[in-house]
Formats: structure tokens, C-alpha cells, sequence
């Protein structure tokens, strides 16, 4: 059965998804906290478990480091997860959303089979990737902090600008020794979307600003009202007191 993109199998994995998130808050939240905290931190490393999975199965790992979104975000879920770590917790909070993001626009992957290897470590890794931050706030483990805004624009826009320029290197480093990638072309890669679109949406956003790089920066636009509406009640609070 293939995965699909807006088909009926993807729309009822999506609803899945968000059965599992709701399944795990009410299995959990009358645990302890650390029964909360350990099952979250062992179900952390699942997007650990697919970065380890592409890199090996598909024999072209210049193609598959971990440096989209979705990437990052396993990489360090796991840390803000066990160490309680205030600015990882609500810098989750926004690298959650590209995992939301990457299993609607799921174009990649449209095409595999809901019983392979390749939809099992694309699509449970982003679903934990979604849900535990969603549920480290929502079970108390960890408390939003507007003041963490800066930091996570900062370090969002920081590790998007290095990973700009990793990909010009790649393609570079590609170009002048005649590497393919898995599929016999050139190798050529495109981390956080950052030279060209790869979904509709962005396709937008390079159409209003058709710079490489620079495009990009419309999202950020997206990302800060994405931010004042997940620290509405916070902003209000803080404004208040000032």
C-alpha cells in the first residue's frame, strides 16, 4: 500500500500521528516524573535511529547527513529531553513544527509502502519528533520561557547560514571530483532547502524572492508569527509586567 501524498492512506496517518501523541499523554501523565522523563528520552532516540538508518541504506551519505530540520531536531531532542535544558526545550518547540511540516508535505516519501523500512524511519521518528516536545510542556517537564524567542530565532537562523554554505561546499567538492549521488547523477544537495524549493510552499516563497538563500528568510516571517501565537498568553503576561 503506498503512503501517498494527501491520499486516504496519508490523511489517516496523520490522524494516526496524532492518536499516538494523545495516547502517550494520557498513558503518561499520571506517571511520576521520571517514568515520564525516561520513557520520553527512550523514545527520543528514534529520529537518532533513522539518521543511523539512511546513512547507511542508501550508500551515498553526503546525501543523507543529518542537516534539515527535522535532522537537527533528533539530534537534539534527546539532550533536551534528559537534561531539562530550558533553551532546547523551547527551541523544540519550533523545530517540532518542521517535523509536522515534513510529514504533511511528505513528497519524498510519497511513494514507499506503509509496510517498509523506509515509511517505519521517516514516519515515527517525525510523529516522537512532534509529540515530545508538544508533551514535555504539556506534562510539566519543561516550562515556556518567551524570553527564549531570541535564542531560538538566533540559533535557528545561525544553523541554517552554516548549513548554506556545507551545501555550497558539497555541490562544490561533488562538482570537482565527479561524485553521484544514489541515483547515478551528479551529487547535489539542497539541506534545509536552502539553494532551491522542494514543496509547494517554498516554490511561493521563491517565486516572491528568487535568490537562493535569501528566499528563504519569508519563512522566518512565518516562523515569528508561528512564535508570537505559541507565546500569546506569555507576551501578554510580560507586557503587563513591564
Amino acid at each position: 500500500m503506498k503512503w501517498g501524498f494527501l491520499s486516504v492512506t496519508h490523511i489517516i496517518s496523520l490522524v494516526v500521528a496524532a492518536g499516538i501523541i494523545a495516547g502517550l499523554y494520557f498513558a503518561l501523565r499520571n506517571r511520576n516524573e521520571r517514568t515520564q522523563r525516561i520513557t520520553l528520552g527512550l523514545l527520543s532516540f528514534s529520529g537518532l535511529a533513522a539518521i543511523v538508518y539512511n546513512l547507511l541504506a542508501w550508500n551515498s551519505p553526503l546525501e543523507y547527513l543529518p542537516l534539515h530540520l527535522c535532522s537537527l531536531n533528533a539530534l537534539v531532542l534527546p539532550a533536551a529531553v534528559f537534561t531539562k535544558n530550558k533553551t532546547l526545550n523551547n527551541l523544540l518547540l519550533l523545530w517540532s513544527f518542521g517535523a509536522a511540516f515534513a510529514l504533511i508535505l511528505n513528497l519524498s516519501v510519497a511513494e514507499a509502502s506503509v509496510f517498509s523500512w523506509v515509511f517505519a524511519f521517516y514516519y515515527f521518528p517525525h510523529v516522537l519528533e512532534i509529540g515530545i516536545p508538544i508533551l514535555m510542556f504539556s506534562l510539566g517537564l519543561a516550562k515556556k520561557d518567551v524570553k527564549c524567542v531570541a535564542s531560538t530565532m538566533l540559533i535557528t537562523i545561525s544553523s541554517y547560514t552554516v548549513i548554506h554554505f556545507i551545501n555550497l561546499l558539497i555541490n562544490d567538492y561533488a562538482a570537482k571530483n565527479n561524485i553521484l549521488d544514489s541515483y547515478a547523477n551528479l551529487l547535489r544537495v539542497n539541506y534545509m532547502f536552502s539553494i532551491t524549493p522542494e514543496n509547494p510552499l517554498l516554490a511561493l516563497f521563491y517565486a516572491i524572492l528568487p535568490h537562493p538563500y535569501w528566499y528563504m528568510y519569508l519563512s522566518f516571517v512565518l516562523i515569528a508569527l508561528y512564535l508570537v501565537g505559541v507565546y500569546f498568553k506569555d507576551v501578554l503576561r510580560w507586557m503587563k509586567k513591564r
